[in-house]
């Protein structure tokens, strides 16, 4: 099918939900990808943090291809090996007790959420409550949107679910003087994504986990953005010096192969039974594998470092930016390979430049220009990044 063909076919047929840009996408290699005209692009966006091996990685097509000639699905009544190292993995490297595989990050949200309303209700039925931030985003299920604070994702679906609070991101008293005995989680991003590369002060989650502590409520992180190296740990509360009670993965898990996990402490996943909860595809052969070959190849090909190490420097760059053009950028934040830079006007048209010069950024909370490519950068893709910017900020 020819370009225009596929668009047209697509907007007949797909609900409206979308803003999509005018180009068809048709297959990729490392941190590139290519239209169905033969344009080539260089994606900084990684499918929104999801390909952290990039695209064609050997690897993870390897293992996706002979778990395909095995076995793509299994009911959880049933055991498979490529499960069980999956779960032993993310229990190790997350220094917490178990986990359980889901399809999507709002899903693994979604079990945390349910996880800890039946724990807090052990302690007493009436803590039902969960507080999250000001700006957050945590999934599009209906708990999920009732968690995220921005109305723009909730409105038209009222009722919503009761037992929602929210504050702004990055104040301990405000979070404090929301505590009541009903409060049984608070749920955070570390870093809040969507929200526009939002960063808590140094000790901000440190405060939010003794404040957990003393009141008896669970801290949930959800880390499916900042989780599964993008940060420049495995997980970003690590640089933050905690743990939570229960965190959740997606994203970059399975390096573009659909999967969600949250992961909890033995005494929090204690009180869940035979039954409590489920996923016909959650944790599937398939998922498992790509996800196994992603945690291998994090670890083999030295990704966290790379990370740290290509943040930092993509970061200077983008501070460069900034000083040149300060009527454009006012601030550079981030860690590690999770960079925003945040504009004096809508960044859309940026983006749209961007794109025709052959770059793939993305512009989140309207003038937030996002940068989340793949772990196994180089020093040159960051140049090449850098020097179309300046070019499209110098238009400007």
């Amino acid at each position: 099918m020819k370009t225009q063909e596929i668009i047209q076919t697509v907007d007949d047929n797909y609900m409206p939900v979308f803003a999509r840009y005018g180009i068809v996408l048709s297959h990729g290699e490392g941190p590139y990808v290519y239209d169905n005209d033969g344009k080539k692009y260089l994606d900084f966006l990684a499918g929104i943090a999801v390909n952290v091996l990039g695209h064609g990685h050997p690897a993870l097509v390897a293992a996706i291809s002979q778990q395909a000639g095995k076995l793509i699905h299994c009911s959880n009544l049933y055991y498979t090996e490529v499960q069980a190292k999956l779960v032993e993995s993310l229990a190790k490297v997350s220094g917490m007790g178990k986990v359980f595989m889901a399809n999507s990050g709002a899903e693994a949200n979604e079990g945390a959420i349910k996880l800890a309303r039946k724990y807090a209700k052990k302690i007493n039925p009436n803590k039902i409550e969960i507080i999250s931030a000001q700006h957050c985003f945590h999934g599009r299920t209906l708990a999920t949107l009732t968690a995220t604070a921005q109305p723009k994702y909730q409105k038209g679906y009222e009722p919503l679910p009761g037992g929602f609070s929210y504050v702004p991101f990055n104040d301990i008293e405000a979070l404090k003087g929301a505590i009541t005995e009903k409060t049984c989680a608070i749920l955070l991003e570390p870093i809040q994504g969507e929200g526009g590369i939002n960063m808590p002060d140094e000790t901000y989650l440190k405060q939010v986990r003794q404040l957990c502590d003393e009141k008896e409520i669970l801290l949930i992180l959800d880390e499916i953005q900042t989780g599964m190296g993008r940060t420049g740990t495995m997980f970003a509360y690590e640089q933050y010096g905690i743990v939570p009670d229960i965190v959740t993965l997606a994203k970059g898990l399975g390096g573009g192969v659909p999967i969600g996990a949250f992961i909890a402490s033995d005494k929090v996943a204690s009180v869940f039974t035979s039954g409590d909860h489920g996923s016909t595809f959650g944790g599937n052969p398939l998922a498992c594998a790509a996800a196994n070959a992603v945690l291998l190849a994090i670890e083999e090909e030295g990704l966290l470092a790379n990370a740290k190490e290509l943040g930092n420097y993509f970061e200077k760059g983008l501070l460069v930016l900034q000083a040149k053009y300060p009527k454009l950028i006012t601030q550079v934040r981030g860690k590690g390979l999770m960079l925003g830079a945040q504009l004096t006007l809508p960044g859309r048209d940026i983006v749209n430049t961007c794109l025709t010069k052959g770059v793939i950024i993305n512009c989140t909370a309207g003038d937030v220009l996002r940068f989340v490519p793949p772990l196994n950068i180089e020093r040159a893709h960051v140049d090449e990044v850098l020097a179309v910017l300046d070019a499209v900020l110098a238009e400007l």
